[in-house]
C-alpha cells in the first residue's frame, strides 16, 4: 500500500525554544499517525521526533530571481502580475513584514518542484506571515489546499500583516488560538465560517502544589520575553511602589531579550537590587521549578508602540495549573483565562497601587487565594488540555483534506 498524502507544514523557525507550543503541536499530530512533512523558512532545521526538519537555503533565491521568475512570468503571467502589483501598490506594515512574505513567496519558487514529485494534500503555515504566503502562493500556482494559523503577532503588528485578508480568505481553516483573535479577524473581513478557535495546551497537568500558609515575603515570578509589549519597564514600577509601601516581596524575572540591559539599569535606578533578579532564559523544566517556588505569576501586558500585544502567554495557563495565583493587565487575550475575582485578579499597568491592594489580597486572604486557585485549576482542564485540543485540530486537518 502506498502511504498517505502529505501533510506539509510550514514554520518560520523550527524547532524554536520560545515556541513550544508548536513543538507540542507537531508532537501531537505525529502521534495520530499523520503523515509529516516539516520545513523551516529562516532559522531552525535538523530533526525533530525522528522527523527531519527542512531549512530554506537562502542561496537557492539566486536561480529563482535569475531564471525561475521569468520562466513564471510566461507559465503565470497573472498570479506574477498580481504579485507585483500589490508589491507596487500599496506600502508594508514595516520593512520585515515586506521581507517575511518574500521568504514566504521565495519558498514556494524555490521548493515547488520537490512538492510536486508528492503533491501534499494540505499545506498549514503555522504563521500567517512567511508560511501562509508560501502556501497561498502554491494555491495560486496549483490548487493545493492550504491552511494556517493566525495568532496575535500577525493580526497587531504593525497593524498586521501585509497580505493578511487575501491569504486568509482563501485558506481552508484558519486557526486562531483566542476569542479575541477571533473577533479581530471577524472585524477585518475574514469569514467567520473559516476560523477555528483552538486553544494550545498541556500535555500533562502538573501537580497542584498548596497554598504556602505564610506568603510573607511574598514570591512573585514573571516568565517573559523581555521585549516592549511584555510591560516589564511598568512591572519594575510596581515593585518599587511595593517597595516605597514597605510590602514585602521577592520577584524573579525569567527570560531574555533586546530590553534586557534597558530594564536592568532601570532595576538598578529605582533600587531593586535587593528584591529583584533576573534569572536569564530557562529551559521549560526549569520554569516549572520556579512556578513551584512561586506564591504569584505577574503578566504585565501591554501594547507595544509597533501596535504587537499578547494573546494568551502559555505561562499563564501553565501557572494555573500549577496553583499559582496570577494577577494580569487587561490587554488583549489574557482575561480569558484570568477572569476578576473569579480566577485571577486584574490590574492597569499604569496604577500601582491597585497592584499593591491585589497582592496584599493574595498574601493574606486564604480563602480568596484558595477560591482563585481552585477555579484557575478547573479552567485549565476544561479548556486547555494539549490532547483534547489537538484532537480538534486533527478533526481542521481532515476537514480540510476532503472538502
Amino acid at each position: 500500500m502506498s502511504s498517505p498524502r502529505s501533510i506539509v507544514l510550514l514554520f518560520t523557525t523550527f524547532p524554536k525554544t520560545s515556541e513550544t507550543f508548536l513543538q507540542r503541536d507537531v508532537a501531537a499530530l505525529q502521534a495520530k499517525g499523520l503523515n509529516l512533512k516539516l520545513y523551516s523558512l529562516w532559522g531552525g532545521g535538523g530533526e525533530f521526533r525522528g522527523l527531519p526538519v527542512r531549512s530554506f537555503n537562502k542561496w537557492r533565491l539566486v536561480p529563482l530571481f535569475l531564471f525561475e521568475i521569468p520562466w513564471q512570468c510566461v507559465r503565470r503571467p497573472r498570479l506574477i502580475r498580481d504579485l507585483f502589483e500589490g508589491v507596487c501598490t500599496r506600502a508594508a506594515p514595516s520593512f520585515l513584514n515586506f521581507w517575511e512574505n518574500m521568504l514566504g513567496a521565495g519558498y514556494a519558487g524555490c521548493f515547488y518542484r520537490e512538492l510536486q514529485r508528492d503533491p501534499p494534500a494540505l499545506i498549514h503555515g503555522a504563521w500567517a506571515g512567511a508560511p501562509a504566503t508560501a502556501g497561498w502562493v502554491l494555491w495560486r500556482m496549483f490548487g493545493w489546499k492550504y491552511s494556517c494559523g493566525a495568532h496575535a503577532y500577525d493580526i497587531y503588528e504593525h497593524g498586521g500583516d501585509w497580505w493578511l485578508l487575501e491569504k486568509l480568505r482563501h485558506a481552508r481553516f484558519i486557526h486562531a488560538s483566542t476569542e479575541t483573535g477571533r473577533r479581530e479577524l471577524v472585524d477585518r473581513g475574514v469569514p467567520v465560517d473559516r476560523i477555528r478557535v483552538i486553544r494550545r495546551g498541556l500535555a500533562e497537568f502538573p501537580a497542584f502544589k498548596p497554598l504556602r500558609p505564610d506568603r510573607t515575603p511574598l514570591r512573585l515570578v514573571c516568565v517573559a520575553r523581555l521585549v516592549a509589549k511584555k510591560g516589564l519597564d511598568h512591572q519594575l514600577r510596581i515593585y518599587a511602589a511595593l517597595q516605597a509601601a514597605g510590602f514585602a516581596f521577592e520577584a524573579r524575572i525569567i527570560g531574555d531579550g533586546p530590553l534586557e540591559a534597558s530594564l536592568r539599569e532601570l532595576a538598578a535606578q529605582l533600587g531593586l537590587g535587593d528584591c529583584v533578579t533576573f534569572l536569564g532564559r530557562l529551559e521549560q523544566p526549569r520554569v516549572w521549578e520556579q512556578l513551584a517556588w512561586a506564591d504569584v505569576l505577574l503578566h504585565t501586558g501591554v501594547v507595544a508602540p509597533s501596535g504587537d500585544r499578547d494573546g494568551l502567554p502559555n505561562v499563564i495557563p501553565e501557572a494555573m495549573s500549577a496553583g499559582v495565583l496570577v494577577v494580569t493587565s487587561p490587554v488583549s487575550a489574557t482575561t480569558e483565562a484570568v477572569a476578576q475575582e473569579r480566577t485571577g485578579l486584574v490590574a492597569d499597568v499604569d496604577l500601582p497601587l491597585a497592584w499593591q491592594v491585589a497582592l496584599q489580597r493574595l498574601a493574606t486572604d486564604d480563602g480568596l487565594a484558595e477560591r482563585l486557585r481552585g477555579a484557575a485549576r478547573r479552567w485549565v482542564e476544561e479548556n486547555y488540555n494539549a490532547h483534547r485540543n489537538t484532537d480538534r485540530l486533527v478533526e481542521c486537518f481532515q476537514e480540510a483534506m476532503t472538502e
